[in-house]
């Protein structure tokens, strides 16, 4: 009792977030809360750490998962785990309260504060506020619960007759497969390219504190070697300067600062035998805490919430990030450089939310004027140490009226960057909008790139392109989208813009593929054509023979990519993160989707800007089209003759392009089930109720092959779901959960609405 007290003074004194603590979503298909939780954990959490959470023995929740025909529990190893608490946290979001969370977690109150507001907006994701969970304790299933367990390990068999234990690749399987060095040297000669530098994440880096964790690692010399193989020349990584110098005012922020710095230096080091620098990405100064500004109330700039900024007005701030940045660059000497976001959604310098009027020093300033500062800031901490260090500045969140007095006082020394295809109008099921950047289906760039490009080099400053070469949050959870013309046609029109460098990608994107390699490939000196870039990629990887109809199937992907229904909220709303894992729900959840985290069932929120009558269509058109291109494809080469390392690329390219078409067929089914279901309600007249059943359990037959057919292609590439920000949206066990949710729809509700 003692202990569980304490637990509670520390989780109270940390006041982890909540927001408005609505009440938990259910999943009624599954007998009990407790065997969700059981369900959900099975292949992600040690079974005694399962069991310390609800107060059970692990032989009593074995006994509970083999009632329902899950394998024997796992070995899950610490690597594993520092991996996956991302999926941890959020399928037990609404299942567990924080005290039981970290329990389930092993981590500390302050560990999971950290977490949820500093690993790329986790909180956000998870909607801002935090389900009202009761506490979940062990009790012995009824009759009912066993009854129903049982009704669920007779589906499992019916649909898994293998079982849900055998896996050709274990989850974080690609991990070691992309750590093992390419057969041979890099294929390419990529000394001298126009696009310099050519960076990007790494696939699977670990986001909240890289430097200090070095039990799992995030830049393997084989996954430098494949990066350099495929033309990237550089590696963007999460910096956080009290993480990397001393934080004057409050030391304790930065304890082993020191040990961070020497594990970047390793890095940097091995990085550089492949010809990859290391970029740190600044989103610098990180907001304080109120109670820190009652000691320091000379630093306290604009107030958002609980926190607020560290005014750079004041020159304490400004030589703190001075001197942290040249730190760093003593310590590092051979880091390749930073990348800037003075907008972001973490609210740092006064005016990144554009608040620096509510600021008793910036309230005086311009925003151009504040962030120009804060640069030429950084600039001096780079030039004091000696460094070579390249400073890039983005422009993502910068007003518009910004732009020209920012960039007029921006120093010489300074890149300049900006999203290659924001605001380029596209007009999509005869919608008409524009992008909002993180877009393969529409082709940059577009004008507000262009004409941002045009005041930097007036100004003397070259300038980059931020694109997403691999994929997007268009569809995440698959390592590259096939629309391989669109990328090399972005690289190509980028060429022809002149553009000095390019971002190949935000946190997702990191994955060896040729969507990569054709922007190496188009950088080459001599001139250029699209279809020559992709021959040539194509030919590489799979062959002089079969290379013709793989750039057949990439054109395909890209023209039928480009019905995708974009626009900025469908992406961060809608389910195709999840796809077919998604579950669906016979009665509202009355939750609204989440940025990339839950799509629930918000199809109001998913389809944004488009009725559901066009965005239905418009996924329905994408699946079409990209398994027309894919059947295509596997017809032509199914019988040719190719070397076994061909026909492997060949087999693995297949893979993605499917699953592909999987989470595109799973948005149109579930936008037709919630809209089908809505339409039942009892106070909508003039429906046709035969017709919506008939819709219903169609797409819900289709839904339960589709988690399905994704589940066997997750087993064997374990890259699909993962994305590094995110770790997995799924894992074959939600899947296997997606088929019990299906059979328990099938049976017990559809029957009920002819009643």
């Amino acid at each position: 009792m003692f202990l569980v007290a304490m637990s509670m003074i520390a989780l109270n004194a940390v006041e982890l977030p909540v927001g408005n603590a609505p009440e938990p979503v259910s999943f009624p298909y599954f007998p009990d809360r407790l065997h969700a939780f059981v369900w959900f954990n099975w292949s992600l959490v040690p079974i005694e750490r399962m069991a310390k959470t609800v107060s059970a023995e692990p032989e009593q929740l074995i006994t509970i998962g083999k009632s329902m025909g899950l394998p024997e529990p796992p070995a899950i190893t610490e690597e594993f785990q520092l991996r996956s608490y991302i999926t941890v946290i959020r399928r037990n979001w609404h299942l567990l309260p924080y005290d039981q969370l970290l329990t389930l977690l092993d981590w500390t109150p302050e560990q999971l504060a950290f977490t949820l507001r500093e690993d790329d907006f986790l909180f956000a994701k998870l909607g801002s506020h935090k389900p009202k969970c009761e506490p979940l304790k062990f009790e012995a299933p009824n009759d009912a619960a066993l009854q129903r367990a049982a009704e669920i390990a007779k589906t499992i068999q019916t649909h898994f007759p293998d079982g849900l234990g055998k896996v050709e690749e274990p989850l974080f399987g690609f991990v070691k497969r992309l750590s093992e060095p390419p057969a041979a040297a890099p294929k390419q000669d990529l000394e001298k390219r126009i696009f310099d530098p050519r960076y990007c994440s790494s696939y699977f880096a670990l986001y909240g504190d890289p430097f200090l964790e070095t039990k799992a690692d995030s830049f393997p010399e084989g996954y430098l070697a494949r990066l350099a193989e495929t033309g990237v020349n550089g590696v963007w990584v999460q910096a956080v300067l009290y993480k990397l110098s001393e934080f004057p005012w409050q030391p304790e922020l930065s304890a082993h600062y020191q040990e961070r710095l020497e594990n970047l230096a390793k890095i940097v080091a091995r990085a550089k035998k492949y010809g990859i620098g290391i970029y740190l990405y600044l989103n610098e100064p990180r907001a304080m805490p109120k109670g820190f500004y009652e000691k320091h109330p000379e630093l306290k700039g604009a107030l958002e919430g609980d926190y607020a900024a560290l005014c750079t007005s004041a020159p304490e701030v400004r030589n703190y990030l001075k001197n942290a940045v040249a730190g760093i660059c003593k310590a590092v000497p051979d880091l390749a450089g930073f990348f800037t976001i003075s907008a972001s959604e973490n609210l740092s310098n006064c005016w990144s939310h554009y608040r620096g009027d509510t600021c008793q020093f910036c309230k005086s300033r311009k925003g151009a004027d504040v962030v120009a500062e804060l640069h030429a800031t950084f600039l001096e901490g780079v030039k004091e140490s000696g460094s070579n260090a390249k400073l890039i500045a983005w422009d993502w969140g910068w007003q518009d009226e910004w732009v020209k007095p920012l960039l007029d006082q921006m120093p010489k020394e300074v890149r300049f960057m900006s999203v290659s295809e924001w605001s380029l109008p596209i007009t999509r099921g005869g919608v008409e909008s524009a992008v909002g950047e993180y877009s393969i289906s529409a082709v940059g760039p577009g004008p507000r790139a262009t004409k941002h490009w045009g005041i930097a080099r007036e100004d003397g400053l070259k300038c980059l392109a931020k694109v997403q070469a691999n994929n997007t949050w268009e569809l995440s959870p698959v390592p590259y989208i096939p629309a391989v013309a669109n990328a090399a046609q972005h690289a190509y029109n980028l060429r022809s813009a002149k553009v000095d460098g390019i971002m190949l990608g935000w946190t997702l994107g990191g994955c060896p593929s040729p969507n990569l390699e054709v922007f190496a490939e188009m950088g080459r000196e001599e001139e250029q054509s699209v279809d020559g870039v992709l021959a040539r990629v194509a030919e590489r990887r799979f062959g002089k023979t079969a290379a013709p109809f793989v750039v057949k199937a990439w054109k395909a992907y890209s023209q039928a990519f480009g019905e995708f229904p974009y626009h900025i909220s469908t992406l961060y709303s809608g389910p195709q993160q999840m796809g077919p894992a998604n579950p669906l729900w016979e009665k509202s959840t009355k939750y609204k989707a989440t940025m990339v985290g839950f799509p629930y069932d918000d199809l109001d929120g998913w389809r944004s800007i488009y009725p559901a009558e066009t965005f239905i269509p418009q996924f329905t058109k994408v699946a079409d089209e990209f398994y027309a291109a894919l059947n295509e494809m596997k017809n032509s080469l199914t019988e040719m003759s190719l070397t076994d390392a061909q026909r492997k690329a060949i087999d693995e390219e297949m893979l993605v392009d499917e699953a592909c078409a999987i989470h595109f067929r799973s948005v149109a089914n579930q936008s037709c089930f919630v809209f089908a279901r809505n339409a039942l309600a009892p106070d909508l007249p003039n429906v046709d109720r035969a017709t919506m059943i008939t819709m219903l359990e169609t797409v819900v037959r289709s839904e339960l092959e589709l988690a399905k057919r994704l589940y066997a292609l997750q087993t064997h590439d374990s890259r699909l779901g993962f994305e590094a920000s995110n770790h997995y949206f799924f894992v074959p066990m939600d899947l296997a959960a997606k088929v019990i949710n299906c059979e328990d729809l099938l049976t017990h509700w559809l029957p009920s609405l002819n009643n």
